[in-house]
């Protein structure tokens, strides 16, 4: 049977390389690699990125056994400078580990359910997610079967699609207001069927913007702003923002493109810190939701399903716990989950290859 575990010890004796030293160079012991090797564990996502390097493997191939169709399948959301009109993605390839990873936790977690079929409009979506979906985002794109994981050890956000699931990356930050941009934006690669959309790709600039102007009609649909005009006040403004999950300069770019004009006051909230502009204008009572917004969009964040798939499959031994660990940005051996009695030592033929 053609495993993992079968194409990583191809791949160590393709390189010439001793079993013993590749577990001493990736970090691990000998006895763990000869055991995954031999499907008795699981690798670890950080294992396998680390054994593809030493070796100068192709991961998605120890990872799949097939060839990576496209060298670059990711979309990442770019940085726009309005001086020199260049989009760039400055830490895209750092972040190529990141990505490996998730992808390797998603086909770890041995998903059942059937991959959604997206919507291509804003509208559609929009009718999807449901009223007011702004401040329950993310919970409403994973019921729809649309996965997405916040992180803090990534450049910027990221959409593909694995195994035929749709996946957002997204980098966090605190500023819940940027979430969810980067979720409608990289919603919209989704949606648009767009894929390799990074650095060097010719329709990087196309492809961009016409995930911006989804983003925008799904975040601030332009029916709903038909009565913005010249008598709305500034604390009606921040009720707006707030309302709908964005900043100020969405707020201001999006009335600006739609020929809403405002007055004078509004745009200078407009030109205000997010936050600030909500915290001077918006009145609560003694909670600080601004704060918990802040607070959500800072946690490390994996879906809910994933980690179940991963908890079965430790509690089954067909799976080591390293993968549940680095999702939940804890320590493995801190990790305190139902796990099978211990197999026992390696059998006589293991040792064999172990000592060269």
């Amino acid at each position: 049977m053609d495993t993992i575990g079968a194409r990583v010890r191809a791949a160590i004796l393709s390189n010439g390389s001793l079993q013993k030293d590749v577990a001493s160079a990736v970090g691990m012991t000998t006895d763990a690699l000869s055991r995954a090797l031999n499907g008795q564990r699981g690798f670890s996502a950080s294992e396998l990125a680390a054994i593809a390097r030493h070796l100068d493997a192709d991961l998605h191939y120890l990872i799949t056994g097939e060839a990576d169709p496209h060298t670059l399948t990711v979309s990442a959301r770019h940085a726009f400078d309005p001086d020199t009109r260049r989009r760039s993605a400055d830490g895209a390839e750092a972040d190529r580990t990141v990505i490996n990873g998730v992808v390797l936790a998603l086909r770890q977690a041995d998903l059942h359910t059937s991959p959604p079929e997206l919507p291509r409009t804003p509208d559609e979506m929009a009718n999807l997610l449901g009223q007011d979906f702004a401040r329950d985002f993310i919970n409403r794109l994973d019921a729809l079967g649309i996965n997405v994981i916040r992180i803090e050890d990534i450049s910027t956000a990221y959409s593909f699609m694995a195994d035929g699931r749709p996946v957002i990356v997204i980098r966090s930050t605190g500023n819940w207001f940027y979430e969810n941009w980067s979720l409608a934006h990289e919603l919209g690669h989704l949606c648009l069927g767009h894929s390799g959309i990074v650095p060097g790709s010719a329709v990087v600039d196309a492809a961009e913007a016409a995930a911006n102007e989804f983003a925008a009609e799904l975040l601030l649909p332009a029916t709903a702003l038909i009565d913005v005009d010249e008598s709305v006040v500034e604390s009606a403004m921040a009720e707006l923002i707030w309302a709908y999950g964005v900043s100020t300069e969405a707020m201001r770019n999006r009335l600006e493109n739609l020929d809403r004009p405002v007055s004078g006051s509004v745009q200078a909230l407009l030109l205000k810190n997010t936050q600030r502009a909500l915290r001077h204008h918006w009145i609560w009572g003694a909670d600080d939701p601004i704060t918990e917004r802040m607070t959500e969009a800072s946690a490390r964040r994996f879906p809910q399903s994933w980690i179940e798939g991963h908890l079965a499959r430790i509690a089954q031994g067909t799976l080591h716990k390293d993968t549940l660990a680095w999702m939940l940005g804890v320590a493995s051996e801190a990790l305190e989950v139902e796990e099978p009695p211990s197999t026992g030592p390696t059998d006589t033929a293991d040792l064999a290859d172990l000592l060269g």
